[in-house]
């Protein structure tokens, strides 16, 4: 087993070496990247031969016709063409200025550690012709990183070339531009020293790239490689590579010069405005009251704190992946969370770890245990006999490891394993300050706290039956404890004055004193309230029991079943009590009048999102089949419908009148929008569909499906009648977004496999063969994740699955992307560089599925796919004013556009503070960046630079180039994060 593990990967954590699927999947990884790898330099070593022959023909013939040159300009030559191999002596930087360098990456590792998509490889095939833009792969380009690092650094390339605007000095060569690449191998011994420094891999791969050269214009590359090219018959285009498969886009007429083309960081902010949804199904105990009127819970990595009279929102933003439990400190002011184990985008773990914040100012006070618990944080809680001064803690891993720390200290004072059962509950006794209780699967452990120690001894069911599950704690005011366990027995545990016998272990200091059975299936939840009293919540009978001094039953309530199971209770305002439950409703009740919905959201993963043309609804769709139309405005749900068949997709009818609603079968819904009603059923294929997409006017649909196909109807009466017009075919994938133009002529289409096709509607759905002839089309909507004008969105060393959405603003200002690690991007409009500056934003805890513009582009709305959250962020636009160096949010003065009057008009929560969230928008450190800068004169350097400067960087923290904040680092970013953010926000009162 140990020969085994040794050799895996070393980037496998340790949390996970003992599980057998980690280490599959992690080998699995390793074999797919290293296949990738070998079929590309196949491809790329047959077409070197290739070359090499023609090369040496035609250089016999050069040297006939063309005297030789003296050194100097053969060195000229060499500068010019050559590809730099990493090493400073190869490099000519006395031309930067004068040339275009590019960056190329020739060998794109496919896969990346930590992608949640399980997305089939595609047919590697390579186009020899393609390959010879491969550059040189030098090893020792890792010694000097790029300003934008990149995920597989040893296959980061550079190369200078010609450019069209060379120095006045290169044009009087201009007669020698043919003989020079060839002349340069033969006879320069400068360049063959300087060759022989790389692997012969390597310089078999440069003299293709420099055979090649004269017949191309390189510019720059994308995470894969990517490349300018002319064609006289079809103009220029870039190509890049997804996964060694080549992906031409051709520049559109109307750009001159495509080296004039900046990509700058849009001006646009996002702030978390809203969270929709709350996490009951699989947690507990995670809904309190405080005493500043505001709900807590969690959703995501986000823990909300939602005042329900005023209708505002604000959001502790710390985590960095999905919160698991919550406890309040006895101030009720301080707060505890845990988070899960995560991985980033590189696939490095993201630890589990707790922290500890001020509920007002929303400031973290204490990060804690970083590197100490595995998996995750399964529950935890302050110790009450000391006024809050110690947290005890259990994680997930195989042991589920007791610690208990002095959190203000950061200083761990014990730590035991408790059991390899589930652990469900842990407590501090409120009047014992040296005991902590656990309880979980068939078992309740009181642990004795002395220094650094801690002793167990296990609660004696005795003549009692033994539950297979002991689920929740409580505590009495004499000091007895309460459990509540899976046959819906209360259990009264109170403390004996047992001496242990002589030579033998000391007996259970509490022993079992009564019994009541208090519900129909289990208890799962036990609230002491302030005035003694007990309330308990049942999973199976749904009822909400209060209980009186005596612990007799005095009113009983039960919880509707379309609300699912209870998960925790809480006390709340005057006699009001506050439920979570298993279908992720927060609601609030009285056993008089009821319950009244707080928080809502869905049940399972979400994909389908659409947004009202003119009105302030979204609309979105999931597998656990509900259709819920929302109002951005008020931030309520307007009305929900389930139906027959999990949702996937939607999209508005132009009216407003309808939406479809595309499903896993291959049926699609239309539905009322005001009615909820049905209006209509279609099917087409027996597949997933994947894009509902009505053109501009609403008469005709196009729905793509996971068959290949895109299904086209005609649309009459509003939306309300459909007949089939026709069929594209042509893609050998599934489709995965497609997008109409204005005339409702043609559709742009992507599909898995990466094509982007363009179809001829009125002719019969015909596919348009040449490309070029569709570069010039205008788009209504651009949700297409690939094309000219999206392109630069791709991050490095991506494997075509690491953007699920994007969406273009209405005014065509910025695009949103919704990408595989939990981020929410947004880049400016056209993006048509790679490598593209962007602003990131982190609340998902899961892939985000989905994003959309509200109508007025003043809301943009993301959709997680196991976190089941869906996040409105406010777009605002920040003014620099540079005589005092004030960053002005102007949003909150700003007019909206026209036709969200409706939307100013309405009951906006005006005093709601908007958090910036906590923006994984971090400044990168220089060290590594700054040794490439000086070299790198492109346009994407000096944007990189101002994006490093400015609130929002482009570079992600999980990208090489940025060293993972860990432990102490990470923690004091993270503080200075959340109190920067709260800066400009007055807590809610």
């Amino acid at each position: 087993m140990d020969g085994f593990a040794g050799s895996l990967d070393d980037s496998i954590s340790a949390a996970s070496t003992s599980d057998v699927q980690d280490r599959l999947s992690a080998l699995e990884l390793r074999v797919q990247q290293q296949e990738d790898e070998i079929t590309v330099l196949k491809a790329a070593l047959a077409d070197v031969l290739r070359r090499l022959a023609i090369s040496e023909d035609h250089v016999a013939s050069v040297r006939k016709s063309t005297p030789s040159k003296g050194q100097p300009s053969l060195r000229e030559a060499i500068s010019m063409s050559c590809i730099t191999n990493g090493s400073t002596g190869s490099r000519k930087t006395s031309h930067s200025s004068s040339v275009s360098v590019a960056r190329k990456e020739t060998l794109s590792s496919a896969a990346k550690s930590g992608t949640e998509k399980k997305k089939e490889k595609p047919p590697g095939q390579k186009e020899k012709k393609e390959e010879s833009h491969s550059n040189d792969q030098s090893p020792q380009t890792q010694a000097s990183p790029s300003p934008q690092p990149s995920s597989q650094p040893l296959q980061t390339h550079r190369q200078t070339q010609e450019s069209k605007s060379s120095a006045p000095a290169k044009s009087v060569k201009k007669s020698l531009t043919a003989e020079k690449p060839h002349s340069a191998w033969e006879s320069s011994d400068d360049s063959r020293n300087k060759l022989l420094r790389v692997a012969s891999t390597s310089k078999l791969i440069a003299k293709v790239a420099k055979n090649a050269d004269k017949h191309k214009d390189v510019i720059v590359s994308q995470a894969k490689m990517s490349t300018r090219e002319k064609n006289s018959q079809e103009g220029e285009y870039i190509k890049m590579f997804m996964r060694g498969r080549p992906i031409t886009m051709f520049i559109p007429s109307d750009v001159e010069n495509y080296d004039d083309i900046r990509t700058e960081l849009p001006p646009e902010k996002l702030k978390l405005e809203w969270v929709y949804g709350y996490r009951g199904r699989d947690c507990r105990a995670n809904v309190y009251l405080l005493p500043t009127g505001e709900i807590v819970y969690f959703i995501a990595s986000v823990v909300v704190l939602f005042n329900y009279e005023e209708r505002t929102q604000r959001h502790y933003l710390g985590h960095t992946d999905c919160v698991k439990c919550l406890a309040v400190h006895p101030d009720k002011i301080r707060i505890a969370t845990g988070q899960l184990a995560g991985v980033d985008k590189d696939g490095r773990p993201l630890q589990p770890h707790v922290r500890v914040w001020d509920s007002v100012s929303l400031v973290t006070l204490q990060v804690i245990g970083l590197g100490t618990f595995e998996r995750g944080v399964g529950c935890l809680d302050f110790s009450k006999a000391d006024s809050g001064t110690h947290l005890c803690v259990i994680d997930d891993s195989n042991e589920h490891m007791l610690t208990v720390w002095d959190w203000q200290r950061k200083s761990k004072i014990a730590e035991i394993k408790t059991t390899n059962e589930v652990v469900l509950a842990v407590e501090f006794h409120p009047t014992d300050a040296n005991t902590i209780i656990t309880c979980g699967k068939s078992h309740i452990f009181f642990w004795t706290w002395s220094g650094n120690s801690l002793s167990r001894k296990q609660g004696i069911f005795g003549k009692y039956e033994k539950p297979k599950f002991v689920q929740c704690l409580a505590f009495l005011g004499n000091g007895d404890v309460l459990t509540g366990d899976s046959g819906g027995i209360i259990l009264i545990w109170g403390k004996t004055t047992v001496e242990s016998t002589p030579g033998k272990g000391p007996k259970g200091v509490y022993q079992i004193s009564r019994q009541i059975k208090a519900h129909d299936g289990s208890v799962f939840t036990l609230c002491q309230m302030r005035n003694g009293m007990l309330l308990t919540g049942g999973g199976k009978d749904r009822k909400i029991i209060l209980w009186d001094h005596d612990l007799n039953p005095e009113r009983e309530i039960e919880v509707p079943d379309q609300y699912g199971t209870i998960r925790a209770v809480a006390e709340g305002k005057a006699d009001q009590f506050l439920v979570g439950t298993s279908r992720n409703f927060v609601l609030r009740g009285t056993f008089n009048d009821g319950f009244l919905v707080e928080v809502q959201g869905h049940t399972d993963e979400l994909w389908g999102l659409a947004s009202h043309p003119f009105k302030d609804l979204f609309l979105t769709c999931a597998q656990d089949r509900q259709v819920c139309m929302w109002n951005s405005v008020d931030h309520t749900l307007e009305w929900t419908r389930l139906l027959d068949e999990p949702g996937h997709c939607a999209d508005f009818h132009p009216s407003g009148a309808v939406v479809a609603i595309g499903t896993h079968s291959g049926r699609w819904f239309v539905l009322d929008a005001e009615t909820r009603d049905l209006v209509s059923i279609h099917t087409d294929g027996n597949e997933q569909l994947s894009v509902m997409r009505y053109s501009v006017d609403g008469t005709l649909l196009a729905v793509g499906s996971h068959d290949n196909f895109i299904y086209l109807y005609v649309v009459t009466e509003n939306g309300r009648k459909y007949s089939r017009y026709g069929k594209c075919t042509g893609h050998s994938s599934y489709i995965t977004h497609l997008d109409w133009s204005p005339d409702n002529k043609y559709i742009m289409s992507n599909s898995g496999d990466y094509e982007i096709l363009y179809w001829d509607i009125p002719s019969g759905c015909k596919l348009i063969r040449n490309r070029s002839d569709c570069k010039d089309i205008d788009w209504t909507t651009y949700t297409c994740v690939l094309g000219f004008q999206v392109f630069g969105v791709w991050p490095e060393g991506s494997d075509g699955t690491d953007i699920n959405a994007l969406v273009r603003s209405r005014n065509r200002k910025v695009i949103a992307v919704a990408d595989d690690f939990c981020k929410v991007h947004l880049f400016q409009y056209p993006c048509s560089k790679p490598k593209a500056p962007s602003h990131k934003y982190s609340a998902h805890s899961s892939h985000v599925t989905n994003v959309s513009f509200t109508h007025s582009d003043c809301h943009l709305i993301s959709t997680g796919g196991k976190d089941m959250s869906i996040i409105q962020w406010k777009l605002v636009e920040k003014v620099t004013l540079p005589q005092n160096d004030v960053v002005v949010d102007i949003s909150a003065t700003k007019v909206p556009i026209p036709a969200s009057d409706n939307a100013a008009q309405s009951p906006a929560p005006l005093p709601q503070p908007f958090n910036d969230m906590n923006q994984t928008e971090s400044v990168t450190g220089s060290s590594p960046a700054s040794l490439e800068s000086n070299l790198e004169q492109s346009a994407e350097a000096s944007e990189e630079q101002s994006e490093e400067q400015s609130e929002g960087s482009s570079l992600d923290p999980t990208e090489p180039g940025y060293e993972e904040p860990s432990n102490e680092m990470s923690e004091e970013r993270s503080e200075s994060t959340i109190t920067e953010e709260q800066q400009d926000n007055s807590p809610v009162s």
